[in-house]
């Protein structure tokens, strides 16, 4: 059992003998817990705190922890229906929409319910997870001089030189800008990059994430088709022929959710076509530190041929490490680059130093690289159980490419089999698993699902999931 259910488990269990104990009454030491219920003093800790949380006990320091006492009235009920009014008047006129629709990430961030495997995360799990590199890098960074000073706006520069030294060809410090996490990164570019109520071209299918950005900000998502050697770039021009666009959002390495790689013959062809249009491209280079152990070798970013400025990469770390850890670079070359880092500016200042510091000394332990070899060859084992268990258990779903990086494989549904439904039987078999109707901008050919084999503890869970995944499909059928 991982620390979090640990948690969950103790604080269940100490609710519910709350009852023993009158308003004001101590609780057991924390150390008689710990005897008790055989778990951590950690465990022990943070269960009471998430009881304080909830209100139900009061911790005192030195004294223990007391059930708390109970409110002498109710709190008042308020009335909020005039929100309605002021949220929704004049909106029609409105070019931006102040009502943002976050379904598209809401399918892989929450986690599922207890007993539930998750098939559906979008997130490597704990044991993953550099849990120990973190913690030991984290510590380190506090104790930096001026850790906790204010950084450049920027980032720190040893930060950027890394990340720049990362991406390669001509691109340099002065042109990366620290960004808190790639999702924030994806929004100043497309904030600095189009116009509300504009046309941006999307790779389809794609991110939902991306796509909720891409809405929330007024501008118009259009469709180009991928295949399994990435975007079609004689559909790519027609498209910006089509809509005047200014734009184009892909992820040419193990592109989500398809897994495809921009093929070689393909990767000039893309910047040609855009830098023709007077067109940026934004590349989500996201999980190029997921590439699987038998991945042969990977092409650099795009940035890092494009002398030109057409490119604005985005680059993070958060996939490799976990979804806490959120440092990312965005990249750029030009007049956008000034652009893009007012908008980071005015909306957060800064990332916090002790997080830019505690990356640099990550990427600089001998941790990082040995966490990445372990990382790759954990995936690579992850991904040919989930696809020998597929083909045992479930031979009539389509999965037309097997990719060697990321975490996740693309399945169509036959002809008749409703995404929706599939999903819904699939959570009462004790499994979750993400719907791909969220990938698509417009229309989808096909009805598909997405399956993640890094969010759960190990193998041994990848193939009941596929398992369970049977009985629903038998259920649908």
């Amino acid at each position: 059992m991982n620390e979090r259910s640990s948690v969950r488990e103790l604080a269940e269990r100490l609710r519910v003998e709350l009852d023993r104990y009158s308003p004001g009454g101590k609780l057991p030491s924390s150390r008689a817990l710990v005897e008790r219920f055989r778990v951590s003093p950690v465990t022990v800790s943070r269960a009471l705190a998430q009881l304080a949380a909830e209100g139900l006990v009061v911790t005192r320091p030195g004294a223990g922890a007391f059930r708390a006492r109970p409110r002498a009235s109710a709190p008042a009920v308020g009335d909020t229906s005039w929100q309605e009014v002021a949220l929704s008047a004049d909106a029609a006129g409105e070019v931006v929409p102040r009502t943002v629709d976050a379904s598209g990430v809401m399918v892989s961030l929450p986690a599922p319910p207890p007993g539930v495997l998750e098939l559906s995360g979008g997130y490597p799990h704990p044991c993953l997870q550099p849990e120990q590199a973190m913690a030991a890098a984290l510590a380190r960074a506090g104790r930096r001089p001026g850790a906790w000073g204010r950084p450049p706006l920027e980032g720190l520069p040893e930060l950027r030189e890394w990340f720049a030294r990362g991406i390669g060809g001509s691109v340099t410090a002065a042109e990366v800008l620290i960004a808190a996490g790639g999702q924030s990164a994806l929004a100043t570019a497309l904030r600095a990059l189009a116009p509300p109520g504009a046309p941006v071209l999307v790779e389809s299918p794609t991110y939902p994430g991306m796509l909720d950005l891409a809405r929330a900000a007024g501008l118009r998502p259009v469709p180009v088709p991928v295949d399994p050697d990435g975007v079609r770039p004689d559909l790519l021009a027609d498209a910006f022929r089509a809509t005047g666009a200014r734009v184009f959002v892909c992820q040419p390495l193990f592109q989500n959710p398809t897994g495809a790689v921009l093929a070689p013959d393909r990767r000039a062809e893309v910047l040609r076509i855009a830098r023709a249009s007077g067109a940026f491209v934004i590349e989500d280079d996201y999980v190029r530190r997921l590439a699987h152990a038998d991945a042969p070798p990977l092409p650099r970013p795009l940035a890092a041929d494009d002398p030109d400025g057409v490119v604005v990469h985005v680059g993070s770390l958060t996939k490799a490490t976990s979804p806490s850890f959120r440092v990312s670079a965005l990249v750029a070359r030009g007049p956008v680059l000034e652009r893009l880092r007012a908008i980071q500016v005015v909306d957060s200042f800064f990332v916090p130093r002790p997080l830019q510091e505690a990356a640099l000394e990550l990427v600089g332990s001998p941790a990082w690289p040995r966490h990445l070899r372990s990382l790759s060859a954990e995936l690579a084992v992850r991904r040919e159980t989930m696809t020998g268990a597929l083909a045992l258990e479930l031979p009539e779903l389509a999965l037309p490419h097997i990719p060697f990086g990321g975490f996740h494989l693309w399945l169509r549904l036959p002809e008749g089999v409703p995404e929706a439904a599939l999903t819904a039987a699939a959570l009462r078999a004790g499994i979750s698993v993400t719907p791909g109707r969220a990938y698509f901008s417009a229309e989808p050919p096909a009805a598909h699902i997405r399956l993640s084999f890094a969010a759960v503890a190990g193998t041994g869970e990848i193939t009941e999931g596929v398992r369970r995944l049977r009985a629903a499909w038998d259920e649908v059928r």
